[in-house]
């Protein structure tokens, strides 16, 4: 009677326990949904945030403001005929009276204090401009840099975004309202305030299309994998909780400016948290499954793989979260805060894995197994367990060394076999392989892109900027700044203006210039002894071209006065750039450092340690080589920013790794029982089918990356998916194996493992 009511208070106990983990993630999930839902309202994507203080336009930009009273953030209406006729003066009246309608053109759902139409949001009236050529004409609309950025209205859009909607809106009227719509001219809304709406709406994508992709990508994979109706469904609401905690400590985090979020940040995290949290689960289920094999109890058979579980999830978590935090050695703000928000992501991940994940499987009682249902695991008999007298028979003409026989990984037994027979020529050629596709390594080009070219979808942004360059040569909203001594004047103006892609050159004046491209009327402006020269490259500010004629331009300048600063919109990128080729040579060989530390304590052995992160860096290599061929041959993308090997170098060797660690914990431990060149074989044979799967879903879920239409995150999906694919499928299934198999116990050294199995 006691035991029976022992019993029963520990079923009421866990069941309690149960209850009360799950309540405490479903508050979790109710306040992290809706700070998830407002992680874009806190974004920042002003690529001039990012750089450091010490940065030359950053400095130039503090300096360029002493300059002018307001800071503009230009939004360009760019009209033209679309035969290219002359513009007829009706056409060019529609275009004045355009001009003249927006600042009443409303700012949509704002009201109150806020800016409600885009005069509001300006610092001057409108200005047209038409071409020289006749064909087209240019109306600047300067909108307020201090207010573009602002979130207003009643979705909490920016300022700009909204102007720069209203724009599209007027010019898509009918004329009678001010349009331009049946006046026979083609417009779009262009120039930096046009870029900045059409990013931000390309990342509005990341809050649901890109989710719900994952999502189903992931389910889709579970299904085939579990091929129960209900387990791939836990795996699941398991990720969306811990998503939901990562959002929500992001979310205050990013809104108190404790770190900074951009759009990239945001989908890769949304992304490394599904795929790290559905990997996690699929170890502790895979554990779970087998334990419930040898045990009746669901409670007892969860305990043994849970415990078992932690070690190498938690030296997985550990080893991203290490790597991503060396981007906090990042002289760009939006790299330095990827670690933070990216290890956050990974910790949610490991939480949810280990907490919420074991209640849920548990929410059934005694019957808890039938989650896996319909293929419930049995309690398994010994003569069950036992291999067939055949298998036997077949496996003992091979070394002892060489065969490995076990019950429901017929595959993967054969797989461990055939690298058991034939080691050394497995890790041979698979190493040739790799460092075949690592040899197309230089031939990446990651020298940076022009904001035209981030878009992969047709933009309004893009043809816009397009038709401005056809017509309006010479003209640029965004000048490079040069600010400079003022005895240095005529001699910074002169070199400017033979430096190679410059057109004009000019001082800023004690006058304003009547419009763009015109030319400036006044002395001289002195500001504490400084001048300020803004100069038109013939390529637009925001494009690649563009920042290799400042760096030309800084060369002229800084020779005949050393202390000038050039700034502007095109050196920010350039800038950019730059800080982004510092990072790759400084974190990249930290992050081999930190990574080889961790796995040296994991595996308490330095020459393991060596080996497997060899590996993984040829992994690397090759499929960054493979990227740059596709790149160029098959996508013909225009090239990649730097940061994108940078941040592919640090997801692929550290969750690369994971894959490894994953195998190399269960591989040591089956050595202690076995003997390392058998532990290696059984260990390759009970992890290959969970660790594949594992490795789909993570390729699944950064492939889906993809659906966002920008560069960057596209270049970033491929990289990831090929290079983890290729991790799963080649370095730890065949490469790996091979070598520690070859090697046999001194792959331990210095270790006491491999003094013990040597005796």
């Amino acid at each position: 009677m006691l035991n029976m009511l022992s019993n029963r208070w520990t079923g009421v106990v866990r069941g309690l326990v149960i209850l009360a983990a799950i309540g405490v993630w479903l508050a979790i999930g109710a306040f992290g949904g809706q700070a998830q839902g407002q992680l874009s309202s806190v974004q920042t994507n002003d690529a001039a945030a990012f750089l450091p203080a010490s940065a030359e336009s950053t400095e130039a930009a503090a300096l360029a403001e002493r300059f002018a009273a307001d800071e503009s953030l230009p939004a360009l209406v760019v009209a033209e005929t679309p035969d290219g006729a002359q513009l007829t003066e009706d056409q060019l009246a529609a275009v004045r009276a355009f001009a003249d309608a927006v600042p009443d053109a409303p700012l949509e759902g704002t009201a109150g204090d806020e800016p409600t139409t885009v005069g509001d949001a300006s610092i001057t009236d409108p200005v047209v401009v038409p071409s020289d050529d006749g064909q087209a004409a240019l109306v600047v609309v300067s909108l307020d840099a201090g207010l573009a950025q602002q979130d207003v209205g009643s979705e909490e859009s920016s300022v700009s975004r909204l102007a720069v909607d209203a724009l599209r809106d007027l010019a898509s009227a009918d004329v009678d309202d001010g349009g331009l719509a049946g006046t026979g001219l083609d417009a779009w809304v262009s120039g930096p305030a046009g870029f900045v709406a059409d990013l931000v709406a390309a990342f509005g994508a990341i809050d649901t299309v890109l989710l719900l992709v994952a999502l189903g990508a992931v389910l889709v994979i579970l299904a085939l994998v579990y091929r129960s109706p209900v387990l791939p469904f836990v795996v699941i609401f398991n990720a969306v909780l811990a998503l939901c905690l990562a959002g929500l400590v992001v979310y205050h985090l990013a809104a108190n400016d404790v770190l900074t979020l951009n759009g990239q940040s945001q989908g890769i995290l949304s992304i490394l948290v599904v795929g790290a949290s559905v990997d996690y689960a699929l170890l502790v289920v895979a554990r779970y499954r087998e334990e419930l094999l040898a045990t009746i109890s669901p409670y007892t058979a969860l305990r043994r793989a849970v415990r078992a579980s932690v070690e190498p999830i938690a030296a997985s978590a550990g080893t991203v979260v290490a790597g991503l935090l060396c981007l906090l050695l990042s002289d760009l703000s939006s790299n330095r805060s990827l670690g933070p928000v990216a290890a956050i992501g990974i910790v949610a991940a490991f939480l949810s894995a280990l907490t919420l994940l074991p209640a849920l499987l548990l929410v059934g009682g005694r019957r808890a197994r039938w989650v896996f249902w319909p293929r419930v695991p049995r309690l398994a008999d010994e003569a069950a367990e036992e291999p067939r007298p055949a298998i036997v028979a077949a496996a003992e003409a091979f070394d002892a060394d060489t065969r490995v026989v076990v019950a429901g990984h017929g595959v993967w037994s054969r797989i461990a076999a055939f690298v058991g027979r034939h080691d050394r020529p497995v890790w041979i050629v698979t190493a040739l392989v790799l460092a075949a596709g690592a040899a197309f390594v230089p031939t990446f080009d990651a020298d940076g892109t022009g904001d035209s070219e981030v878009f992969l979808t047709q933009v309004d942004s893009v043809d816009g900027e397009e038709a401005l360059t056809r017509h309006f040569e010479g003209v640029s909203a965004q000048p490079v700044t040069v600010v400079a001594a003022a005895e240095d004047l005529d001699a910074v103006v002169a070199a400017a203006e033979d430096t190679d892609g410059v057109t004009a050159a000019a001082p800023v004046t004690d006058q304003p210039a009547p419009a763009p491209g015109a030319p400036a009327q006044g002395d001289p402006l002195v500001v504490d002894g400084l001048v300020r020269v803004d100069v038109t490259t013939s390529a637009p500010s925001d494009s690649q071209e563009a920042a290799e004629a400042v760096a030309a331009l800084r060369d002229a300048v800084h020779e005949i006065s050393p202390d000038a600063l050039v700034g502007g919109a095109a050196a920010e990128r350039l800038d950019t750039q730059l800080a982004g080729q510092r990072d790759l040579r400084v974190i990249v060989p930290v992050v081999l450092v930190v990574i080889l530390l961790i796995l040296m304590v994991l595996l308490r052995s330095v020459l393991a340690a060596v080996l497997l992160m060899a590996a993984n860096v040829l992994s690397f290599g090759a499929a960054l080589g493979v990227a740059a061929i596709v790149f160029d041959h098959v996508f013909d993308f225009p090239g990649a920013d730097p940061s994108v090997p940078l941040y592919a170098f640090c997801f692929l060797v550290a969750l690369g790794v994971d894959y490894s660690i994953f195998l190399m914990t269960r591989v040591r431990e089956e050595s202690l029982r076995l003997g390392t060149r058998q532990g290696v074989l059984r260990g390759l044979a009970v992890t290959g089918s969970v660790i594949t799967s594992a490795g789909v879903v993570l390729a699944a879920t950064f492939a889906a990356l993809g659906v966002i239409p920008l560069l960057f995150l596209a270049q970033i999906a491929f990289i990831v998916a090929f290079g983890v694919l290729v991790d799963t499928l080649v370095v730890r299934s065949l490469l790996v194996p091979a070598l520690v198999h070859d090697i046999g116990d001194r792959v331990w050294w210095p270790a006491r493992l491999a003094r013990h199995t040597a005796r």
